[in-house]
C-alpha cells in the first residue's frame, strides 16, 4: 500500500473511534445509513427479488489487527437487506465472495437480513502487499468481528452465524474469540481436525455407504485411469492446452494433476455424489472418453491446474499451517502411482510462501467448544467424508446441538433431518433470533448451488 492508501486508512480508522457526531439523526434510506457507517463502501446495488435489496459493500480492514495503522486491504462483502426488525445472518464463505447470492437456510428460517463475507487473503481481499503470516483463524475472526460491530449500528435485531465446509469452520473459530457477537452459530458440514497426525478419513471411506461393490468399483476404475495413464495424459494435455492451463508453476507437471485427480476421486464422490450415483461409475471395459468423463465430473480435472489451485492458495496456506488436512492413503494404488504424498498442503502453496505447521490450534478450538461454547449447532452429512471427524459436544457446552442428516453428502441440511430432530434444531435457530416462524414463501434467492471446493 502507497503512502496516499495508508493516510486514507488511518482516517477510517480514527472515523471508527469517534463516530456518528452526537445528536444525529439517522437517515431513512437503508443506502444511506450504509453509506454513514465508517469503514464501509457501497459499491452499488444490484437488482433483486420483490422484498429484498441487495448491495455489494467493501470494509476497510488491517493487513494485521495487532498492528492496525501499518497497512490494510478492503475486504468485500454482500448485504442482502429485509427489513430493519428482522435478524440478521452473517454467513461466511470461508473462500471467496459467491457471484450469486442465496438465501441461507438459517435466513430462510428466521426471514432475515443476510451479509455475506469474502475470507481474507482471497482475491481480491488480500492485502498488497501480502505477508502471509497475517492469515490466521484469529485475524479472520476479528475481520468478522468488525464487520458485525459496524454494522450492528443499523442492524440492531439478534444475529446469527452460518457458513458451510470451510465456511462453518470459520463460523465457529469467529465464536471462539469473539463468543459475544451473536446469539447462535449454524455450523454446516465442518470438519474439526484436532490432531493432525490421526485421522479417520480412511476407515470413514472403506464402510461407507451400503454396497462394498460400490467402492470396489471406485477402486477399479481408480486403477484402470492409471493403467490407461498415457491415454489419460493426452486427454488431459489437450484440454489443458485448449484452455491456456498450465502446471508448471505449482502442480508441476500434467502427471502430478492426473494422479491428483484419481487419488482424490473416491472422496470427491461422497462428498459431492453418493450412492445414488454408484450404476455411474464405469466398468474397467468401458471407453477412456468414458473413463475421463467420469473423473471429470467426480472432481474436475481444471482444479488439478495452476489456475485451479491458485485461487485455492489460501485455504491449502491455512490447512498446512492451522487446520490440518486429511491424509487419505495411497497405498491401495502405490504400484501404480509415480508419484507419493501429493495430497500434502505445501505442494499446492507456491514454494515463495513460506508454510511452518502449528500443531495445537485445532486442539485450543475442540477444546473451548467441548468446555466453554454455547448456542452452537452442528449439522453433518452421513455419507460426507468430512464427517469423519466433526465437531464433538462436550460437558461444558451448553445451549447446543449436534446432528447427522441420514444419507446426506457435503450439501447437508437440516430440512433433511427426521421430523423430531428438524423441528428441534429449526426452533432453536429461530430461539437464538427471538424471531418466530415465518410465512414459508419461495423465492429464486432461495436456490442454494453446492459450491465445489477443496473443502
Amino acid at each position: 500500500m502507497n503512502w496516499r492508501g495508508l493516510v486514507t486508512f488511518a482516517v477510517v480508522c480514527g472515523m471508527l473511534l469517534v463516530g456518528a457526531p452526537v445528536g444525529a439523526s439517522p437517515p431513512d434510506d437503508i443506502r444511506e445509513r450504509l453509506e454513514a457507517v465508517p469503514g464501509l463502501t457501497v459499491v452499488g446495488e444490484r437488482p433483486t427479488e420483490p422484498g429484498f435489496r441487495l448491495f455489494d459493500l467493501t470494509f476497510a480492514q488491517p493487513s494485521d489487527h495487532r498492528h492496525p495503522t501499518a497497512g490494510g486491504f478492503q475486504q468485500r462483502l454482500t448485504l442482502l437487506h429485509r427489513d430493519l426488525d428482522r435478524p440478521t445472518v452473517l454467513y461466511t464463505t470461508g473462500y471467496e465472495l459467491p457471484s450469486k447470492v442465496s438465501r441461507t437456510e438459517p435466513t430462510r428460517l428466521v426471514d432475515g437480513n443476510q451479509v455475506d463475507l469474502e475470507h481474507r487473503f482471497f482475491v481480491p481481499s488480500r492485502p498488497d502487499p501480502a505477508d502471509w503470516n497475517d492469515l490466521d483463524i484469529w485475524q479472520a475472526a476479528t475481520d468478522q468481528h468488525r464487520v458485525i460491530a459496524a454494522l450492528q449500528s443499523i442492524y440492531q435485531q439478534k444475529w446469527i452465524t452460518t457458513g458451510a465446509s470451510k465456511g462453518g469452520m470459520t463460523a465457529v473459530y469467529h465464536r471462539r474469540f469473539y463468543p459475544d457477537d451473536v446469539a447462535g452459530t449454524v455450523a454446516y458440514v465442518a470438519p474439526n481436525d484436532v490432531d493432525n497426525d490421526r485421522d479417520s478419513y480412511d476407515e470413514f471411506l472403506a464402510s461407507v455407504g451400503t454396497d462394498p461393490a460400490c467402492r470396489d468399483a471406485l477402486l477399479a476404475v481408480q486403477r484402470e485411469a492409471l493403467v490407461r495413464r498415457d491415454e489419460m495424459l493426452a486427454k488431459f494435455n489437450a484440454y489443458a492446452e485448449a484452455e491456456g492451463l498450465t502446471f508448471d508453476r505449482i502442480i508441476g507437471d500434467v502427471d502430478r494433476g492426473l494422479e491428483m485427480v484419481v487419488l482424490d476421486t473416491p472422496f470427491a464422490f461422497w462428498q459431492y455424489r453418493g450412492q445414488q450415483d454408484c450404476a455411474k461409475i464405469p466398468a474397467t471395459t468401458a471407453s477412456t472418453d468414458e473413463i475421463y468423463a467420469f473423473f471429470d465430473e467426480t472432481a474436475q480435472f481444471s482444479l488439478y491446474t495452476d489456475q485451479g489451485i491458485e485461487p485455492y492458495a489460501p485455504y491449502y496456506y491455512q490447512a498446512g499451517t492451522q487446520l490440518g488436512w486429511p491424509d487419505v492413503s495411497d497405498e491401495l494404488l502405490a504400484d501404480l502411482l509415480h508419484h507419493r504424498q501429493l495430497n500434502q498442503p505445501r505442494n499446492l502453496v507456491s514454494r515463495d510462501i513460506p508454510m511452518d505447521f502449528k500443531p495445537g490450534s485445532m486442539l485450543q478450538i475442540d477444546a473451548w467448544v467441548r468446555g466453554q461454547g454455547a448456542e452452537l449447532m452442528f449439522v453433518n452429512g452421513e455419507r460426507d467424508p468430512w464427517s469423519a471427524e466433526p465437531f464433538q459436544l462436550g460437558s461444558g457446552t451448553s445451549d447446543s446441538f449436534s446432528y447427522l442428516v441420514p444419507g446426506a453428502n457435503h450439501g447437508a441440511k437440516i430440512e433433511g433431518l427426521p421430523d423430531r430432530q428438524r423441528a428441534e434444531a429449526e426452533a432453536a435457530v429461530r430461539r437464538w433470533a427471538d424471531a418466530p416462524a415465518p410465512v414459508r414463501v419461495l423465492t429464486p434467492l432461495d436456490a442454494e448451488p453446492l459450491t465445489r471446493h477443496p473443502i
